[in-house]
């Protein structure tokens, strides 16, 4: 009876692991996320976590936390004086708060910083990250098909006229302007993708399945996908897009693409082509864009992010006929934070048992 209870025991527990590595791995090809090639555990300043600080400011994320790591010290800290002060050995919020230099410099037991944010600009030159001595993980690709969906959605606006017709069916009348402001068929056209990342990625397979012929650019080496005809480096930006009738930026904001869509990345474009940005607003040079869109350089603008953000009230994106704007709101949805929730959680498990972690921050890439 005993051995067959055992039996019963370690079947239980196997099936209950297998269950958990089931459970992680939907996780991970759920969200697009890649996990590091080396365990945390092999890294030289690892060890369990006794005390974590989390930014209670995020709605959430502290009951998140703290359900993901029962048998750890969870310390609320609703800003950063607070955050510095715990001295933890991880510190979990978002990106401009975990990566102050008071945190940074707060205690040498400090290991692990884990962003719920994509965007890493915060993080960026931080000593003790450069050097390694601290690990950064973040959001990356973490919201990329609720991006992908607004930016589809921001481009059939602009190609259909409905940011014409809008505005005019609040004042109760509908003119024919379409002669004039012909509406144009996406299918059979040109999209690039500026930045094949996990955001890029899912803007592609959508633009694709509307019978858009889709190209895109990207640092890695690895393969294109079946749905994308043809990758190429960053460098073969300035050729590619003047074949582009769509230019989609998705490229994470670093020292290589920071003001990157310039007066001369605007002349190369087709003037009949639209461009789209739902990644940083400092990609773009404002006022050379304003430039092109007041000189029909290019024929239109979709812009979820600018640079400035939020735009002065006087700013002339503001009245263009041509421009579509969103406040930065591409990643949120009717799913909430369960996304953030439960990578924060599944990271949080991984690195108390040493495994191999996600969206692990590249210093050097700087994203």
């Amino acid at each position: 009876m005993r051995a067959a209870a055992l039996t019963l025991v370690a079947l239980g527990m196997a099936q209950a692991a297998l269950a958990d590595t089931t459970s992680t791995a939907g996780l991970v090809d759920k969200y697009g996320l890649v996990e590091s090639t080396t365990p945390v555990a092999a890294l030289p300043n690892w060890r369990k976590p006794q005390r974590i600080v989390v930014d209670s400011a995020v709605p959430g994320l502290l009951a998140a936390v703290r359900e993901a790591a029962p048998g750890v010290n969870i310390v609320a800290a609703q800003n950063v004086a607070e955050m510095a002060a715990a001295r933890a050995d991880a510190a979990i919020g978002r990106t401009s708060v975990i990566c102050d230099d008071s945190v940074l410099a707060s205690g040498r037991n400090l290991r692990w910083l884990q962003s719920i944010y994509s965007g890493i600009e915060d993080c960026i030159g931080k000593r003790r990250l450069q050097s390694g001595e601290v690990l950064l993980t973040n959001m990356r690709a973490v919201a990329g098909p609720i991006i992908a969906e607004h930016t589809i959605a921001m481009l059939l606006a602009l190609s259909r006229g409905l940011h014409r017709s809008i505005p005019q069916q609040a004042n109760g009348e509908l003119s024919d302007d379409y002669r004039t402001n012909p509406l144009v068929v996406l299918q059979g056209k040109t999209l690039l993708v500026v930045g094949l990342g996990g955001i890029g990625t899912e803007v592609a397979k959508r633009a694709e399945a509307l019978g858009m012929q889709v190209i895109a650019t990207r640092a890695s080496s690895k393969p294109a996908p079946s749905f994308v005809k043809y990758v190429g480096k960053p460098a073969e930006l300035t050729s590619l897009i003047a074949t582009a009738d769509v230019v989609v930026n998705t490229a994470p904001l670093t020292a290589a693409t920071q003001g990157m869509f310039d007066a001369g990345m605007f002349a190369r474009m087709k003037t009949s082509a639209y461009f789209v940005n739902v990644a940083r607003g400092g990609a773009v040079v404002t006022d050379d864009l304003v430039a092109a869109l007041q000189s029909q350089r290019i024929a239109g603008a979709a812009l979820d992010v600018t640079d400035p953000e939020p735009l002065p009230k006087n700013h002339p994106l503001w009245r263009m006929p041509n421009v579509i704007l969103t406040p930065h709101v591409a990643g949120m949805s009717d799913l909430g934070d369960e996304a953030q929730r439960e990578v924060v959680g599944e990271n949080l498990r991984r690195y108390i048992a040493g495994e191999r972690m996600l969206s692990v921050v590249d210093l050097e890439r700087e994203y």
